[in-house]
């Protein structure tokens, strides 16, 4: 287990969607703020260039334990991660701060303050070998693909409710490739309409359609 006495510098980050903001703590104990863009390469030249300055190992701490933050975190052989729970940080941002506002760079302190002044309480994630980071990164990004697959049929079922509402009607299956597929031919139910009806029948047939139609559908 990793202890904190180890490391060349110690960061606090907080993680965001557009944004990494970092707290950082050098040997001599004098403290910078940087701002990362949120973005692998972006991480990456910064974490590198940071590793080429303090020419040593670097303690990170972090409102997280898993996801593609930590997992790209972890690549890196000089860097250990330590995970700081999420009510541990809101209760110390309340000692110092009673309104309770989160504040991204005074988030990141708290963070590197959390793991300074706890190191029994904070404790290093072990790392994992390469083959289990990499499932575990799969299987991360499975989970995000699948999250963006329900919002982009969400919203397309809602556009389609707006004016050509009647495929939700006839598919039992709004996220499947015919759904769209016929969607991008008959883009209306106008030009539905003027199709010949053994040239939809054909459409549905050669996409394995019957399973996912209804059959008052096909009968059009």
């Amino acid at each position: 287990m990793a202890t904190t006495d180890q490391f060349a510098a110690h960061i606090g980050l907080n993680w965001a969607d557009k944004k990494h903001d970092v707290c950082v703590q050098f040997k001599n104990g004098e403290r910078i703020f940087y701002v990362v863009e949120h973005t692998p390469e972006a991480l990456d030249i910064w974490l590198s260039e940071f590793h080429q300055k303090v020419k040593g190992r670097i303690a990170i701490a972090l409102e997280l334990k898993k996801g593609p933050v930590v997992y790209a975190l972890q690549k890196y052989p000089f860097v250990t991660v330590f995970p700081v729970h999420a009510l541990s940080l809101a209760r110390y941002r309340q000692t110092f701060w009673p309104s309770g506002a989160k504040d991204d760079p005074q988030d990141a302190e708290l963070a590197l303050e959390l793991m300074l002044r706890y190191p029994e309480k904070i404790k290093s994630i072990e790392p994992d070998n390469a083959d289990i980071r990499l499932l575990q990164q799969l299987v991360e990004q499975r989970r995000l693909l699948a999250e963006d697959k329900r919002r982009f049929v969400n919203r397309l079922i809602n556009t389609l409710k707006q004016y050509y509402s009647q495929p939700l009607e006839w598919f039992s299956h709004r996220d499947s490739s015919l759904f769209c597929e016929l969607i991008i031919r008959w883009p209306s139910l106008q030009q539905l309409k003027r199709a010949r009806g053994e040239t939809v029948r054909r459409f549905m047939n050669a996409k394995g359609g019957r399973a996912v139609a209804k059959r008052t559908f096909l009968t059009k």
